[in-house]
């Protein structure tokens, strides 16, 4: 009997060990979201691409706007999104910024052919501080990349500064700020900040753009926000 308890109680340590190293794995996996980083985020980089692009080509299908001439997609990651909006306005070029080495790096070689061609340009940038002059770009986007920006007045104002008078700045979140795994994730990914529709319109208008509209997903808790400089 009390070798049996003693067995079972080692196996009932072993099981949560076992657990506790496969959550510890789990938090570390997720944490690479905001700065990817080694061999985990290349993992995720390459799941970024897959995993966000129902969600992104989703957002995309709202922009109705006439075809722009530059674009900024801020928070590149893997460089799949760039290479949409390439498909998608072919008489346009794009410039993807990403604060992470290793994202600029993979969306580099993802858009090889395009860079080549003239087409896109890829490199490192902080969202805080953009090196660009004022007034340079027709569109901005930002694919799931809002969570992890330091502030978003500051943010939404350089953002604003770099666009065009007319210019179009679309916010693509998988979460509305109010889902429960997006909840979930928000407790496990480290500088991880959901915003709801109000809070994300609130910040846009106060970092000067006068026309937003959002728009949910019929049946996920997708949004997609468009401002208008």
């Amino acid at each position: 009997m009390i070798i049996a308890c003693r067995e079972s109680a080692e196996l009932v340590g072993e099981t949560i060990a076992k657990k506790g190293l496969l959550m510890g794995l789990f938090r570390k996996f997720f944490n690479q979201a905001r700065k990817p980083e080694g061999f985990l985020g290349k993992i995720l980089i390459k799941g970024m691409n897959s995993g966000h692009a129902k969600t992104a080509d989703w957002g995309m299908s709202q922009l109705q706007a006439a075809a722009p001439v530059r674009i900024i997609e801020i928070g590149c990651g893997g460089g799949r999104n760039a290479a949409e909006l390439l498909k998608k306005y072919p008489a346009a070029s794009v410039t993807a910024v990403d604060y992470s080495p290793l994202s600029v790096e993979q969306a580099a070689a993802y858009n090889k052919d395009a860079i080549l061609k003239g087409r896109c340009v890829v490199q490192q940038g902080d969202v805080s501080s953009l090196d660009f002059d004022d007034g340079g770009f027709d569109l901005a986007t930002a694919f799931e990349t809002i969570y992890f920006w330091p502030g978003l007045g500051k943010c939404f104002t350089e953002v604003y500064r770099i666009l065009k008078p007319g210019g179009c700045f679309m916010i693509v979140n998988e979460s509305d700020g109010l889902d429960a795994v997006g909840k979930k994730f928000e407790k496990i990914v480290d500088g991880m900040k959901l915003y709801n529709a109000g809070e994300i319109e609130e910040a846009l208008r106060g970092a000067g753009f006068t026309t937003v509209l959002t728009v949910h997903h019929l049946n996920k808790p997708w949004i997609t926000i468009l401002a208008e400089k």
